[in-house]
């Protein structure tokens, strides 16, 4: 098979647009599941790590104001956002929340019905949508630490500054973002330890923004992916329109896959579609299946896009 860096050389600028699927019930999620090898009866848990398991939430897609639709669309759909629950028997990690605060209370009775302690949430990147729910679940879970490394708590304050809300966030969402943003604090390393087992912070670099990440389990085989990988809906491109960005972005989807992963969970995804590690392959071939149109505005042919909702 080709490198994604060959396919990436044939490719600059491509903006492959898949369907967005339609709204579902701020109530109604998706789950997956994996167990470590370590572990496979309670007799020896005092001598083995026990297993750790994974469940996905899914936001659902709601409408964003705008007057920046393309040809023939009404209105512009904002993607599901994913957030990843990884638990133990008493204690659980969150990693990426919503945008909205409607959004963030279902997420939050969410992870209280599971019936675990929730000692961090950790953010993958610094887009708005992916932490502006934090307060919101913070406020339920006030004993949970909200961490991520210090490049993506960069982004996050460029996000949340007062600029960036009145111009794109607050106009889009109006009245639905909470007015109580929390950024995070700097991870002190690279880990986080849930019940003896490691989740690892690994650096991706640019991705659709600057600075992202993925938390990688490897007991389970987990990666969350964030941003730096898309599972069925449109991908965000605003941010990486050269080439160089777009090797890195393809260079840190090699970097997940030699993490071998069972299963990789995208930051936006299709209703339904399996987390599955082929969706690294999937986004590479992205960028080879349509050379970029001549400039922003040009959608005449209609397989390419500009994304409408290019983040700050």
């Amino acid at each position: 098979m080709s490198s994604r860096r060959e396919i990436l050389a044939d490719a600059l600028g491509t903006a492959f647009v898949m369907g967005l699927p339609s709204p579902i019930g701020a109530d109604e999620s998706r789950s997956r599941q994996g167990q470590s090898n370590t572990s496979t009866s309670k007799a020896r848990r005092t001598t083995k790590k026990i297993s750790l398991t994974w469940d996905v939430f899914l936001a659902p897609s709601i409408p964003a104001i705008t007057s920046d639709l393309p040809p023939g669309e009404k209105q512009r759909p904002w993607p599901p956002i994913s957030s990843t629950l990884i638990s133990g028997e008493r204690d659980a990690v969150l990693v990426d929340t919503p945008i909205t605060v409607e959004q963030a209370r279902a997420l939050a009775n969410w992870v209280a019905a599971r019936g675990k302690n929730l000692t961090t949430i950790y953010a993958t990147h610094g887009h708005g949508d992916h932490f502006f729910g934090a307060s919101t679940v913070l406020e339920r879970f006030p004993g949970a630490r909200f961490v991520t490394r210090p490049e993506v708590i960069e982004i996050m304050r460029q996000q949340a500054s007062p600029e960036s809300l009145a111009t794109y966030w607050n106009p889009r969402f109006p009245g639905q973002i909470s007015s109580q943003l929390a950024i995070a604090e700097e991870l002190t390393g690279n880990i986080t330890n849930l019940e003896g087992q490691d989740l690892v912070s690994v650096p991706l670099g640019f991705t659709d923004t600057a600075g992202t990440t993925c938390l990688h389990v490897p007991s389970i085989g987990l990666i969350v992916a964030g941003d730096a990988a898309y599972n069925g809906v449109h991908l965000h491109l605003s941010e990486s329109p050269d080439q160089q960005k777009r090797q890195e972005w393809i260079a840190a989807l090699d970097k997940m896959e030699s993490l071998k992963p069972r299963a990789v969970i995208a930051g936006h995804k299709r209703v339904g579609n399996v987390d599955s590690p082929k969706i690294l392959d999937e986004n590479a071939e992205i960028y080879s299946r349509f050379r970029a149109p001549r400039n922003a505005d040009d959608d005449r042919a209609g397989t390419i896009r500009p994304n409408a909702q290019a983040l700050p």
